[in-house]
């Protein structure tokens, strides 16, 4: 049996390097000389960056899990926002909302529209009789049928009516901006569901991958082990890496069942279907060119932005009705109708009509049209204040997600050569480790770091797709 070089802590690359380079009689020597052990390949482990790119899911491969989805549903982020705009029931109350804030408007408009009502009136009553108490009223009681009807129609209350209209059907303008606003909302958390998805699928294919590069590793040091090439600590370190990898395969199936559920809440189903995610083929298109192009945008097109201003101007129409409260108010009257049943003597025609105009002018309510008035100016005031809080947040938002942005967009290409270092990093630690220069430690250490760099390699661009989703959000891009 051959002796093993010990490994110097601290032992520089450059060293290795240079070993590397030795001439080939050198080599040739040193492997007379010592006879190396087979060597161990790490196969789904060493894999480099353009092939993990080939393999991620956005290239639309279908990931084995733990379960069988051979036969599930493919969905793209296009399809599942379709879905959930067409299936989540917050969609539903928000345009339903919208709908019954348009009846609000009819309502207010009838008050400028006449009002006609038909009566129907027959009354057996002591002839001629007195009602000698109650409210002050025709007292006279008298036998008769008849028919007739009202109509009363609003000339002018001095804009009251008006401003009220005009305040309903801003009201109901802010009720559809608030509807896109959760049309919006709920395409966001569709595409962030929906790439959480997706990293956990690329982290459940680098986890499946690492333990089958493992189980291959472990059976390998194991038979080296029993033919005394390997020590026993090798075989154990192994299987601890082995057993490592079977852990993350485990967190990783949870966290993709776990964001399958969130997925199909969002889309607003409460079966537990599971899909193969695809990415969608065309690649994201950045947003504008620089930040504050993003904020020109969004404080011009964002619904909940529009909605509040709306709601705004609906309270300044508001609090004006309720000034005008104390203005007259002039409306016209008309009666027509028949009595066919009757004494002669108190109903010496069959029929009756008359026409007026009345004006109506208040002199003292208690304070109360005066106290409403204050009222509506006070909370026109605070929606207007609530304006430019928003206003505030949105710029802050726009800002961030712009930040986070840009800050994924780096990512890729450093999670990239991350991979390619570590897939580097792998290659020596396996070639020191089959030249008996280093132990296993090191071997494990440099089979971790490319593990986690598969894994942000794989996350970085759904990273970016994410936070792209989040801008154009905040942008007010609908979706």
């Amino acid at each position: 049996m051959r002796k093993r070089i010990p490994r110097l802590p601290g032992w520089p690359l450059a060293l290795l390097l240079l070993f590397a380079e030795c001439p080939a009689s050198l080599t040739a020597q040193r492997s007379a000389a010592l006879p190396l052990a087979p060597r161990v390949q790490p196969q789904a482990e060493k894999v480099s960056a353009d092939a993990m790119l080939s393999q991620r899911p956005s290239a639309g491969a279908p990931v084995t899990t733990a379960q069988d989805n051979a036969t599930a549903e493919t969905l793209t982020r296009q399809q599942a926002e379709q879905l959930a705009l067409k299936n989540n029931p917050r969609i539903s109350v928000a345009e339903l909302e919208a709908l019954a804030q348009k009846q609000v408007v009819r309502v207010a408009r009838s008050g400028q529209l006449p009002q006609l009502n038909g009566n129907l009136t027959g009354v057996d009553a002591e002839e001629a009789s007195r009602i000698s108490s109650g409210t002050l009223n025709a007292s006279r009681l008298l036998y008769h049928a008849g028919a007739g009807v009202v109509l009363s129609q609003l000339i002018t209350d001095f804009g009251r009516t008006r401003n009220l209209v005009a305040s309903s059907s801003l009201q109901a303008k802010a009720s559809y901006e608030a509807s896109l606003a959760t049309r919006a909302d709920i395409a966001l958390a569709v595409d962030l569901a929906f790439y959480r998805a997706m990293e956990a699928q690329a982290t459940l294919a680098v986890a499946q991958s690492t333990v089958n590069a493992r189980q291959n590793v472990s059976d390998q040091v194991s038979a080296l082990t029993a033919s005394k090439l390997k020590s026993t600590l090798d075989q154990s370190f192994a299987q601890v890496n082995l057993s490592q990898a079977k852990l993350l395969v485990l967190d990783a199936q949870n966290q993709y069942d776990a964001a399958m559920a969130s997925l199909n809440e969002v889309l607003g189903t409460t079966n537990n279907t599971q899909f193969r995610l695809v990415d969608d083929a065309a690649p994201p298109v950045p947003v504008a060119a620089a930040a504050d192009d993003v904020i020109a945008m969004a404080l011009g097109q964002r619904p909940d932005l529009l909605a509040s201003r709306d709601a705004h101007d609906a309270d300044l129409r508001f609090a004006k009705a309720q000034h005008d409260q104390l203005l007259p108010t002039i409306s016209g009257l008309g009666t027509v109708g028949i009595t066919p049943v009757g004494s002669d003597q108190y109903f010496p025609q069959n029929w009756y009509g008359a026409a007026g105009i009345n004006i109506g002018i208040p002199i003292f309510e208690g304070f109360r049209f005066r106290a409403e008035a204050s009222e509506a100016d006070l909370r026109a005031k605070a929606s207007a204040e609530q304006d430019r809080d928003l206003e505030d947040r949105i710029v802050r938002d726009v800002r961030t997600a712009w930040l986070s942005m840009q800050s994924a967009q780096q990512r890729i290409s450093v999670t990239a050569e991350l991979l390619k270092q570590a897939t580097t990093a792998l290659d020596l630690a396996q070639t020191r480790y089959n030249l008996g220069l280093s132990s296993i430690v090191e071997l494990s250490q440099a089979q971790l770091q490319q593990t986690q760099a598969q894994i942000d390699d794989a996350n970085a661009r759904f990273d970016y797709e994410a936070d792209l989703a989040a801008l154009r959000f905040q942008s007010g891009a609908q979706p």
